[in-house]
């Protein structure tokens, strides 16, 4: 007979069981705990569950093909870079690939052009990582929006789940801006990988079947030499994907979508007020 815990597993406490990460000691205390405790007992397998089915989700995403606007995109650049980064745990191993392949692209794409500028427009050098911070919303938003059977990892269906994940893989509380004014719903997120840790992409979608991406997540400030002030909103338009993107604390924000300027900023504006 299970006796009653002195107090209830934490959600921080399942995540790292249900993760398997964590010193052993730690692992095996929380484990006793979860004997006694029949209600953790019973979320613990409810996510546990749920993280298998995203595992068999993404092995059927080895099976299909790259998206060929992509395989063009990474075709065009002159070189390939070999990822070699311990973030492609996160997500389907076939769009890792993508990723990758499209980071080498669009760096090289761009890499003549920004060092044409840098000796000429102050804080060039300066404003490299927060590019590139572009660059991977861009390829995350292309890789994902076009999905139909699993545009995301964890549905809006479980949005509490959802943000208590994603804020402590982040190390970060996290809020889902709420769009629905605006016309949009939350179709879920996903959890990525970025230089400076791990980054989130929340999707929206309107009646139309328009989707726009957030895409945010801890800048590497040593990299930037940006102060803690942040940066105001910036326009981008990278592989014909327009972005609005800003720094805030040194934690950064992308909204990508194929909308028009005008309509982008005033999301943009919106998610701004609301975190």
């Amino acid at each position: 007979m299970n006796r009653k815990p002195d107090r209830p597993l934490t959600d921080d406490e399942l995540h790292a069981l249900v993760d398997g990460q964590g010193a052993f000691d730690d692992l095996a205390a929380l484990r006793l705990k979860l004997a006694d405790d029949p209600d953790a007992q019973a979320r613990f397998t409810k996510w546990q569950h749920q993280r298998d089915s995203l595992h068999r989700l993404h092995t059927q995403v080895l099976s299909e093909a790259v998206p060929t606007a992509l395989l063009q995109a990474a075709q065009a650049g002159n070189t390939v870079r070999s990822p070699g980064h311990p973030g492609w745990r996160y997500g389907g191993m076939a769009a890792g690939v993508v990723l990758a392949f499209g980071a080498g692209w669009l760096a090289n794409t761009s890499w003549q052009d920004m060092r044409s500028h840098e000796s000429t427009v102050p804080g060039m050098a300066r404003a490299q990582p927060e590019r590139e911070f572009v660059h991977q919303a861009v390829l995350a938003h292309a890789v994902y929006t076009p999905e139909i059977r699993h545009p995301v990892e964890v549905s809006a269906q479980e949005q509490t789940h959802l943000v208590q994940w994603l804020s402590k893989r982040l190390d970060k509380p996290l809020k889902v801006p709420d769009l629905t004014t605006q016309g949009f719903n939350l179709v879920g997120g996903r959890l990525l990988p970025g230089e400076a840790g791990a980054r989130a992409q929340f999707m929206f979608q309107n009646a139309a079947g328009q989707r726009v991406t957030l895409y945010l997540g801890a800048l590497d400030k040593a990299a930037a030499g940006v102060s803690g002030k942040g940066t105001g909103f910036r326009f981008e338009s990278q592989a014909a994907v327009p972005s609005f993107y800003w720094v805030d604390q040194g934690f950064g924000y992308a909204l990508a979508g194929q909308l028009p300027r005008a309509s982008l900023m005033q999301l943009a504006q919106e998610i701004y007020r609301q975190l």
